[in-house]
């Protein structure tokens, strides 16, 4: 497997991850643009909290993607090149991520 990771903490991503990963995030951009909107415009509450529930299961999605490539890339290199202390990043990451 090739090491897409490096000392400096920086992950080389293919362009295609590179796209995919961007476009969630513009998405989640453009909910939370439609959010403010509704809020600017005296939107009823509830159709608020509905629109911000989606925006919590967008980033969700974002971070379940980006941790599975996390763990495909990163923490399997580390770890295949002895680098133990990343399985408690990882554990860390996952505790902030719950």
């Amino acid at each position: 497997m090739k090491n897409d990771c490096c000392c400096e903490r920086t992950k080389i991503r293919t362009d295609e991850e590179k796209k995919r990963l961007v476009n969630r995030l513009s998405r989640i951009e453009g909910q939370i643009r439609g959010i403010k909107g509704m809020i600017e415009k005296d939107a009823y509450c509830a159709d608020v909290l509905t629109q911000s529930a989606a925006v919590s299961a967008a980033v969700d999605a974002f971070n379940r993607e980006l941790l599975s490539s996390h763990i495909r890339t990163c923490v399997v290199s580390d770890i295949r090149n002895g680098k133990d202390e990343t399985v408690e990043e990882l554990n860390e990451l996952l505790k902030k991520l719950m």
